[in-house]
């Protein structure tokens, strides 16, 4: 059934902005790389806003290859350094000054607001229609949900700062600057997970094992499933994409049907030994590489330097909680 907040609706609304993005990059005269920084963020923008018209023209097949096609251009304007940082200055007026002071911190109210809002729409707005039509889509409820709690936090961070909506996406623009690539990096590595779940990557994780270990050597097996799930979240970047490989190749067929473990606490592990190897790689940019740039670090990889420690105690924590407690 049609709703009025839809995974289409979604999808054109974060298009639209992006494209709003690109744009002020081609304008900004102050970025050394405007013209390719802005033909990436619109090549991105242009997926969320004609990737059901070109689906519904051209077939899936054909689609899937172009927008296969703008992925790799992308990766090639990353890779050559293509994205850059234009000068975001703060006119910081006495008016300006007067504003912030008397918002003080009710700033906070419209962020705060978002998860509050979304967690009351998705348990109370199951039922809600509009001119017959659900006003959110039910098979996408939480993200629906989302959208309209972040269309109220921007309305309500309009009214506190009696700003407009414009200021907003020009703030968006400079933490898109500061962002640059790695602010995609996430949705690209979810879906070379999915790739290579379709590609039987786990099954050839299984035989791989089989050669490597005993299936009888418990201790051999959890820190293979444990070490492993670290180890391929730092090549792929997501703990969520690298669990379904993992757990395929090395925790179902040796750990919970072999060892007879209890599979919520294998599952449960293996992902928390995931997460820490997203604290030891570049490649999770959104968490160690991004603040790194928003805090103007010297070095880049100062926090992944900081989090391996503890890390990799972590780890070493897991494995003792899988040994002796999911069996």
């Amino acid at each position: 059934m049609k709703a009025w907040i839809s995974l289409q609706v979604v999808f054109y609304l974060i298009g639209i902005v992006v494209m709003l993005i690109a744009f002020m990059s081609w304008r900004d005269v102050s970025n050394p790389r405007r013209w390719s920084s802005g033909l990436f963020w619109f090549l991105f923008g242009s997926v969320f806003i004609a990737g059901d018209a070109m689906q519904a023209s051209l077939g899936k097949p054909l689609t899937y290859r172009i927008v296969g096609g703008i992925v790799l251009i992308l990766a090639l304007i990353a890779g050559c350094k293509g994205l850059g940082t234009g000068q975001h200055t703060q006119n910081m007026t006495a008016r300006l000054r007067s504003r912030i002071e008397t918002i003080g911190k009710k700033i906070f109210l419209p962020a705060l607001a978002i998860p509050f809002i979304t967690v009351i729409l998705t348990l109370a707005g199951k039922h809600w229609q509009l001119a017959g039509w659900p006003l959110l889509d039910q098979s996408n409820l939480t993200l629906a949900s989302l959208v309209l709690a972040s269309l109220c936090a921007l309305a309500a961070a309009c009214w506190l700062s009696r700003d407009t909506p414009l200021q907003a996406v020009r703030e968006a623009h400079r933490l898109v600057d500061a962002m640059g690539w790695a602010l995609i990096l996430p949705q690209l590595l979810a879906m070379l997970g999915g790739v290579f779940v379709a590609a039987h990557t786990g099954q050839a994780i299984q035989q791989a094992v089989s050669l490597l270990i005993q299936p009888d050597s418990r201790l051999g097996l959890v820190l293979m499933y444990c070490g492993g799930m670290a180890l391929f979240t730092m090549i792929m970047g997501n703990a969520f994409a690298a669990f379904p490989v993992m757990t395929a190749g090395i925790a179902l067929p040796f750990l919970i049907q072999g060892q007879h473990a209890h599979p919520a606490a294998v599952v449960a592990i293996g992902m928390f030994s995931g997460y820490c190897g997203t604290l030891m790689t570049p490649m999770a940019a959104n968490f160690n590489i991004v603040p790194a740039a928003l805090l103007e670090l010297r070095d880049q990889y100062q926090v992944i330097k900081i989090q391996i420690p503890t890390a990799m105690a972590v780890l070493v924590c897991n494995v003792m909680l899988m040994y002796f407690l999911a069996f």
